[in-house]
């Protein structure tokens, strides 16, 4: 009787242990079939990710994009422009746990701090030249410069920025890993409506200042 007890007493911690560890290392869920291309006809319910189609709609079109084929629209005050290709709007991409995105820089042009919330992001240098940096949660940034054919890595959640520091214009090609990465930035988020511009217009200022110091290195530093 003792010794079923005792059994009983792991068997009840092997169980919570594994259902907390599933908890804790959960990202985007398993793919539960061999792929699950988005299904936008029917939409009657809300789910936390995109329904499927049906396996005998699915079409090798589902796993191709022209979204990040054309140069974005850089005619704004940060100089750059990005475009980002989810589950959403890329079929293909239901339940894989991925996006991706196309980042073009003016010179001088900047993708302000931000974060993806529920993603990393790997950055792949197209063209151009850049300085790019996150910032931890003891206040350091870690920050580099990239050439063509360098490839970067933002962690998850952490603030991050990218300068185009060359003398010719950059494209950047990302990949992220959930399939709604979401983003939060600090003008934006805080300064939202007419005060966001001056905002915007300091941030871009401070980051010029910021990416030509403690270049290549870590630093501690005060966005």
């Amino acid at each position: 009787m003792k010794i079923n007890k005792m059994y009983y007493t792991f068997f009840a911690f092997l169980i919570c242990y594994c259902s907390l560890t599933k908890l804790c290392l959960a990202g985007d869920g398993d793919n539960l079939f061999d792929m699950c291309p988005t299904g936008t006809t029917h939409r009657t319910v809300f789910i936390n990710g995109l329904p499927c189609k049906s396996p005998s709609d699915i079409t090798a079109s589902d796993f191709k994009s022209s979204l990040l084929s054309d140069r974005g629209d850089t005619d704004n005050l940060h100089g750059s422009s990005t475009t980002l290709a989810t589950a959403a709007d890329f079929p293909g991409l239901n339940t894989l746990g991925l996006s991706t995105a196309r980042t073009d820089l003016d010179v001088d042009g900047a993708v302000l701090p931000h974060t993806h919330p529920r993603a990393s992001e790997m950055i792949f240098i197209r063209a151009g030249s850049v300085v790019v940096g996150f910032v931890d949660s003891s206040n350091r940034m870690f920050q580099k410069r990239l050439r063509e054919g360098d490839v970067f890595l933002f962690p998850r959640g952490l603030l991050h920025f990218v300068y185009n520091a060359g003398f010719e214009d950059a494209e950047i090609y990302s990949v992220l890993n959930s399939q709604n990465p979401g983003m939060a930035s600090i003008a934006g988020g805080l300064f939202a409506g007419n005060g966001s511009n001056v905002v915007e217009e300091m941030m871009m200022e401070k980051l010029k200042d910021v990416s030509m110091r403690d270049l290549d290195g870590v630093s501690i530093v005060d966005l």
